[in-house]
């Protein structure tokens, strides 16, 4: 029970105001559709979680390297572009709940890499020897956090023009991209 229990506060406590919070209200926002996103972020986070669960200290060693962040940032500033492209065959509001579940699967997953909550997950696992509590743990912790970012980044539409919540993520992300990218040079 420790092993659930310490790996839900640990990310629940480290997920706040990290950057899959903003990915979460970004995806919201976009879609308007919280169920499937936040089907997306549960699988995708156990996904991750499991392997770096898995993969343990291993992966905190890996993350560490200087090509690897600049990676990392890079990535950031592309998803800053992203946030900043609006829908254009389709409104988001007609896009299937299939299309925004795998969006959000692909979006959480990639995102988590080397974040410190899959590095907080390999210490736990490593920490307690046992893979599926901690998994378990750590995933509980990253729903409490942001399950209410989606409906947050719903309602946050209702008031603020979509446009507008797209420049202010397409910010963050790139200023985030930026920051890890210059932090590693």
């Amino acid at each position: 029970m420790e092993a659930i229990l310490t790996s839900i506060a640990v990310v629940a406590i480290a997920e706040i105001g990290d950057k899959t919070q903003l990915l979460a209200i970004v995806l919201a926002a976009r879609f308007r559709k919280p169920i499937p996103i936040i089907l997306g972020i549960l699988v995708a986070t156990l996904l991750n979680h499991a392997i770096a669960a898995g993969i343990g200290y291993l992966v905190a060693e890996w993350v560490t390297g200087r090509i690897f962040q600049v990676g990392l940032g890079l990535a950031f500033i592309a998803m800053a572009v992203w946030a900043l492209v609006p829908d254009k065959q389709e409104s988001a509001s007609d896009r299937s709940p299939r299309g925004i579940f795998l969006t959000t699967l692909i979006a959480f997953f990639l995102v988590e890499i080397g974040d410190k909550t899959q590095i907080a997950t390999s210490l736990l696992a490593a920490q307690f020897h046992d893979i599926a509590l901690v998994t378990v743990g750590t995933t509980a912790g990253m729903m409490l956090a942001n399950v209410p970012a989606v409906f947050l980044g719903e309602a946050v539409t209702k008031i603020v023009p979509l446009k507008y919540v797209r420049i202010a993520a397409a910010v963050i992300f790139a200023a985030i991209g930026l920051w890890i990218v210059l932090a590693a040079s």
